[in-house]
Order: C-alpha cells, then structure tokens, then sequence
C-alpha cells in the first residue's frame, strides 16, 4: 500500500498472545506523525490481506506465546506458516521493524537477514546467564542503508530488556559480511551480552527491514532518560514515516 500523498502513512502494530510493548510502539508512530493501527495477531492470521492495508509493520516487544519453544519461534512459526507470501510482497517495498521479542521472530523467520526466509543466524541467550535491564549505549553505522537509523548521532542511549540478545550466525564468514555491507546499522559500544562484533541490531540489504534488541519505543523524549543524555528513539519512527511520505510524493509524481 502506498498512502495517498498528504495522508499519515498507516503502521500494522500486532499485538496479544503475550506482546506487550503495543501501546509505547502506537504512541511512537502517532508522535512521529503517522497513524497507528493495532491488530491481534489471530486476526492476521485469520486474514492475511489485512497486511496490504497498511505502509509499514511493527513486531513489538514483549513475550509472544510466553516464548514457548524460544523467544519470538512460535509468532514466527504461525506467521511463515500463514503469511508467508504477503511478507514476502511486503518486504520487498514497506519497511517492517521488530524489536525485542519482534526481533526474534524476524530471525527465526528468516525475514533477517537477507529477507529470503532463510535461517542464517540466531538471539540465544545472553553470555552473563541472565536477563539484562538496563541502558546501553549505542553506536551507529552511518554507512548503513538502513531507512530506520537515518539521522541519528555516532553514539546515543536506549533501554534494552531481554535474555536472549546474543547474535551469533550458523556459517563462517557472515557476521563479518552483514558489518560489511553495513547491515549492522547498530552496535553496543561495549559488551553487554556476548553478541557477535557487538551488533545490535541488523537490516536486510535493502535497509527496509530491521531489528534490534533494545527499546526505541520506551526511549521517544528526554525526560525519559535517566541520566543528562538525549533520548532518540522517536527519531527511528521518524524516518520510517518520512521515507514513506517521500515514496507516496515519488509515486504522486509519476
């Protein structure tokens, strides 16, 4: 769907069965001018063509199916069993981000990293044995194509909580090929959880499809941060919504 031109571009929020981020990622994408629509998981599942209602999709964080199986493995298993070919469209044009819990299941779909539904890497569990809140900070790949990352600075903070945050590939050679080809856009500036070069967050080659482990959403203004420090995460929905408002002004134009 490409929205009209003027128009807030529409993002699919899924939610229930254990997500519990909804309402932070809705209030994100309503601050940062487009409009949030939430849709429970069986509903799109029961009806796949809701996904082409919609300009972007958000997997957020949380404990889908209480990570029964893993974390994000059972969302993941219902969405490549029931929607596979409309995230494969989808993927190709609209910009999709999981974070957290989302990006779990954008790993174990295969959707991340190369979007071609193939399994290449894995978020096991975090290298200290246990579960991590706290803020971290961040450095960013300006060389990535990463439509989410746009605009941010070299180093900034953001609140992440999870278990399993530890990025790790199941060949030789393609950690280093993702930091490469800048699909690494984000990195921890120190080691909190044993991932691979640090990485905390990946897109596909396009840059449209994204993940990360911490939390944008929990993270859209300065009061927010606990320390004398800018919050950014707003900026990530910012982007999104600017590149779609700038594809529907492309389309227009036509």
């Amino acid at each position: 769907m490409t929205p009209e031109s003027g128009a807030p571009p529409r993002f699919l929020i899924l939610w229930g069965d254990g997500i519990n981020c909804e309402n932070e990622s809705a209030r994100a994408v309503e601050a940062a001018g487009g409009r949030a629509g939430a849709l429970r998981v069986a509903e799109l599942l029961r009806r796949p063509s809701h996904l082409s209602d919609f300009d972007a999709l958000i997997l957020p964080g949380g404990f889908s199916f209480g990570d029964h199986l893993g974390s994000g493995q059972v969302l993941a298993l219902q969405l490549a069993q029931k929607l596979r070919a409309e995230l494969q469209t989808f993927a190709r044009t609209q910009p999709i981000i999981g974070i957290c819990n989302g990006f779990q299941a954008l790993i174990r779909l295969g959707l991340l990293p190369d979007a071609d539904f193939e399994r290449k890497c894995a978020l096991i569990g975090n290298a200290g044995g246990h579960f991590i809140d706290r803020w971290v900070e961040l450095k960013t790949d300006f060389d990535s194509p990463c439509i989410w990352t746009r605009g941010l600075p070299e180093r900034f903070f953001l609140p992440m909580r999870h278990g399993e945050g530890r990025l790790i590939a199941r060949e030789d050679g393609l950690i280093d090929r993702l930091v490469q080809n800048g699909q690494a856009p984000l990195t921890y500036c120190e080691d909190v959880n044993g991932s691979a070069h640090r990485i905390a967050g990946v897109c596909d080659p396009s840059g449209l499809v994204f993940g990360l482990m911490p939390h944008p959403e929990a993270a859209l203004f300065g009061w927010q941060c606990p320390f004398d420090a800018s919050s950014l995460g707003l900026q990530f929905f910012k982007n999104a919504v600017q590149y779609l408002k700038e594809k529907a002004g492309a389309a227009t134009a036509v």
